[in-house]
């Protein structure tokens, strides 16, 4: 008599259990349901394969952008060691919670924003977080935050593919991402990074956006590519990607953003990817 073969999920395998009930199983969902609460209507991810290109400022410009027009938006701070939302947003206070889910903070205009800053006793206090400990805290700000009717979330994500990244892509619903990234030979290995981790999770990619693009000098009215000549319009070409933005290194965005007045902000050329976010999501 043939003996019967056990196996469990841990050690199942195509090959060795071909044909058994582990075989058959369904991919695990990994999805964390909205508050009830809540009301979020569109989720973009503002990623980048490496860090200081300025995901959060791009982020910040683009809510304020929405909410000036009439588009109620919020700010998911997913960057939990490096939250930097609630300064750049001119936000000192400190989240609320209550047995019916936590109330996040708003800015000037009325931007709903969540980050880890508003959780610590003092902004400075570090996160020394291990990654589960982190990506939980995400999942508890789509979970446990209630949004009011919004719009456009927007994601500020923490640099590279790993924890926060993954568990944003498969817990989130999240309807596309903007990549951002600086005029340097490297761009076309940070794009890939960021290009390939979406392709492998099937979140849709909405374009690029090169931040320090080039210096407009007030004096002679020139532009000076201060990292050298951008390498984007190739990179765009080889992934088939759309460039949505090319920012300039400007001292007042810099300025503003350190005084929490980042939402007085008002670029051409975000004025331009918010365009095209309204087309592509139009119902």
């Amino acid at each position: 008599m043939t003996e019967e073969r056990k196996c469990n999920d841990s050690s199942c395998g195509r090959s060795s259990c071909e044909g058994c009930e582990h075989a058959h199983q369904a991919p695990t969902d990994f999805s964390v349901k909205l508050n009830d609460m809540s009301t979020v209507k569109k989720v973009i991810g503002i990623v980048s394969g490496k860090g200081g290109v300025g995901k959060s400022l791009v982020t910040g410009l683009m809510a304020s952008a929405m909410q000036r027009r009439g588009k109620q938006s919020a700010v998911l701070d997913a960057d939990i060691t490096g939250p930097s939302m609630a300064r750049t947003l001119g936000i000192t206070g400190k989240a609320k919670a209550s047995e019916i889910g936590i109330m996040p903070q708003f800015s000037k205009s009325g931007i709903e924003v969540i980050s880890a800053n508003m959780f610590l006793k003092d902004e400075a206090d570090p996160v020394v977080w291990r990654g589960p400990l982190i990506a939980g805290m995400v999942k508890q700000f789509w979970s446990d935050v209630i949004w009011t009717d919004i719009e456009y979330m927007f994601v500020d994500m923490p640099p590279g593919t790993g924890d926060v990244p993954l568990t944003v892509f498969q817990s989130l619903p999240v309807d596309g991402i903007i990549v951002v990234t600086s005029p340097q030979e490297l761009v076309s290995m940070i794009v890939a990074k960021a290009v390939n981790m979406a392709k492998m999770m099937n979140v849709p990619i909405l374009g690029l956006v090169e931040n320090y693009s080039y210096f407009h000098c007030p004096d002679n009215g020139k532009d000076y590519e201060i990292f050298g000549p951008s390498h984007l319009q190739e990179t765009a070409d080889a992934y088939g990607l759309k460039i949505l933005a090319r920012l300039p290194i400007d001292p007042s965005i810099a300025a503003a953003a350190d005084a929490g007045k980042m939402e007085e902000l008002k670029l051409d050329q975000i004025e331009e990817c918010c365009d095209y976010l309204e087309t592509a999501f139009k119902d």
